[in-house]
């Protein structure tokens, strides 16, 4: 209720400041204009933003972005750029309608564009690597910090040093955020500031991350369009965005990208990151074959999940195989032999079809995957009571956002008591949905690396040709040298 009541009062602010704005260009030229097929958006890559894979294209950014061209009645042209600074000159170029790259509301950015109504808040996290000291404040830091150019950070940083005339940091070039965590990671950078989201997304590849102090609090992450002859299409905006927000559409992806990753375990992280290299790809193939109209990756997750991999696993309660299949569930799927690892994953793959299948039909087809996992877990029966909870609640019962929520709660007698099937583990099961998510991830993560990688070495090499640096692609930023 406080949250919908947030947001109904940033509408009702930002549609008073449209109206109140004087036009001073003629808006979009429609008259002269040929007739407008595509909504050009500018992006940066990040597993939160935007990447692709050989499955498709994922982000929150990609997904609102494509709501949003669809609201127009265009189709979208999304594109990724090589750094902040060429998003920027992209906007004013007019070569980009839109930036929709994660980016964070800050005076300069408020002062040079149009910034779009609140999407979700983020803190602003200074990142050191695992076996470092950690920081309590930023005054315990005695060396730069190294930011990426044209970043939020800059204004952050600019402002503590207007305390701490002796902070200093690095700006860098020609790097995403994605990049320097990596280099964080591999212990061969120290500091760096990231927004939580990218932060508690990336540890999920990268374990060795590790959070000190945060240096600013709930920022709102916007999209920017251009100072002028942008009326219309914030009009737009924020039409889209009262819409979205009314039928729970922003919601839902923030748990779909965020929900899943604040909890984390260094050590099981580290162990499937080892398991992804040196077990699965000898079931790789096992689980392309078997998934059938499913992502294979979701699949394989949900096996890793369940055995680690390990075809001869077995659980004290009789579950036994590669997908942990009772004897009863791998007759009813025909499968023999529980130990035989293609067995048994085309048992759990049927399985696990079935549920979905069997799944009602008012859960969304983007939501159906986590209904059926947690049926795999607990039983479709105990999901059904959670449902059943969950809209006696005034929640949706086919939001799994809602439904995950209550899961727990099958724990409880007052609540058991009054279901069909009674008492039920819904903690486990929902910790056991995360799980698989987070897997999930991180191998979507893995498998962008090496088309990110190409695609970014020939924007670099492109950038690189057109605008060589000066000196050189790092300048460090000090008292006598804000920037």
């Amino acid at each position: 209720m406080l949250t919908t009541l947030r947001y109904f009062l940033i509408f009702m602010t930002c549609s008073l400041l449209v109206a109140c704005q004087e036009q001073t260009v003629s808006d979009e030229k429609l008259s002269s204009a040929e007739p407008k097929t595509h909504l050009k958006v500018g992006t940066l890559y990040g597993p939160q933003i935007y990447i692709t894979t050989g499955q498709g294209k994922y982000g929150f950014d990609y997904e609102l972005a494509k709501r949003f061209a669809r609201h127009l009645g265009l189709k979208l042209s999304m594109t990724p750029y090589a750094s902040v600074s060429d998003l920027y000159a992209a906007l004013e170029n007019q070569d980009i309608d839109i930036i929709a790259a994660g980016l964070t509301e800050t005076p300069n950015r408020k002062a040079r564009f149009r910034l779009g109504p609140p999407l979700y808040f983020v803190d602003q996290i200074l990142v050191y690597r695992q076996g470092s000291s950690r920081p309590r404040m930023i005054t315990d830091i005695d060396e730069p910090i190294t930011i990426n150019a044209d970043s939020a950070y800059v204004e952050t940083l600019s402002r503590y040093q207007q305390q701490h005339p002796e902070l200093t940091w690095k700006q860098v070039y020609g790097k995403d955020n994605e990049e320097l965590l990596h280099l964080i990671a591999k212990g061969e950078l120290q500091y760096t500031v990231s927004d939580s989201s990218s932060l508690l997304i990336n540890r999920r590849m990268m374990p060795e991350l590790r959070q000190g102090p945060i240096l600013a609090n709930d920022l709102p992450v916007v999209w920017l369009l251009p100072a002028n002859q942008s009326d219309t299409l914030m009009s737009h905006l924020l039409e889209f965005w009262h819409k979205v927000n009314v039928k729970g559409t922003l919601e839902h992806l923030n748990e779909r990208y965020f929900g899943h990753v604040k909890r984390f375990d260094y050590v099981d992280t580290r162990a499937f990151i080892r398991a992804i290299d040196s077990k699965l790809p000898k079931y790789k193939h096992l689980f392309q074959t078997y998934a059938g109209e499913l992502d294979w990756r979701k699949l394989a997750a949900t096996s890793y999940q369940e055995s680690h991999w390990n075809p001869k696993a077995r659980s004290p309660t009789g579950v036994r195989g590669m997908m942990m299949l009772t004897l009863p569930t791998a007759k009813q799927v025909g499968i023999k032999n529980r130990l035989d690892a293609e067995q048994s994953i085309e048992g759990g793959a049927r399985y696990l079809k079935k549920l979905l299948r069997r799944l009602p039909d008012s859960i969304p087809e983007n939501q159906r995957i986590w209904f059926a996992l947690a049926s795999y877990n607990i039983g479709m029966g105990h999901v059904e009571d959670a449902r059943k909870l969950a809209e006696n609640m005034g929640l949706n019962p086919s939001a799994w956002r809602d439904v995950k929520q209550v899961l727990p709660l099958l724990q409880q007698r007052q609540y058991y008591q009054k279901t069909r099937y009674g008492y039920a583990r819904g903690s486990e099961a929902a910790h056991y949905v995360d799980n698989i998510r987070r897997y999930y991830d991180t191998m979507v993560w893995l498998d962008s690396q090496s088309a990110h990688f190409d695609e970014k070495s020939e924007m670099s090499q492109t950038t690189a040709i057109l605008s060589p640096p000066k000196n050189s692609k790092e300048s460090e930023v000090s008292a006598s040298q804000p920037k």
